[in-house]
Parts: structure tokens; C-alpha cells; sequence
């Protein structure tokens, strides 16, 4: 059986910004982007014509440092900014 990355699993704290958008922490960074996501289609906020970029709302912006679109793989790297 492979061993898991234990500091992928441990539990972060959640900023306030991020906190007000997928609830509660603290959480592992995979469920943080789990919710995410779940947040993302719940409020159809991917791009139509690039499935891969994230439009941002009003939430979702504090967490993005003010940006208004970022890919999939930018959100990561933002949202590390909110855990600790």
C-alpha cells in the first residue's frame, strides 16, 4: 500500500476570505480544493469558452488577490496564500 503524503493531508488553517467561501476549516489542502470546485460549478463560474479559467465573483476575488479570471492551475498557487 503507498504511503500518503502526510503534509498534503495535514489540516490548514483557512483564511477569513477563504473561510467565506468553502466553510469552516481547518481542512487538508485537497479537500480545500475539493470545495472549491464544488463552489465553482454551484455558481457556473468556469469559463464557457475555456473550461480551464475560473471567472471570479465578488467571494472568490478576495481570495484570487483581486483578479478577476485565473486557469485552474493559478488558483492553486493563490489559494496556498489563505492556509496555514
Amino acid at each position: 500500500m503507498p504511503k500518503s503524503n502526510s503534509a498534503f493531508m495535514k489540516p490548514m488553517n483557512l483564511s477569513d476570505e477563504l473561510t467565506a467561501v468553502i466553510g469552516e476549516g481547518p481542512l487538508p489542502r485537497s479537500e480545500v480544493v475539493k470545495k472549491l470546485w464544488v463552489y465553482i460549478k454551484a455558481n457556473d463560474l468556469q469559463n464557457p469558452a475555456n473550461k480551464r479559467n475560473i471567472l471570479a465573483d465578488d467571494k472568490l476575488k478576495k481570495v484570487f488577490g483581486g483578479k478577476g479570471e485565473v486557469t485552474m492551475f493559478e488558483m492553486t498557487k493563490l489559494v496556498s496564500a489563505h492556509l496555514s
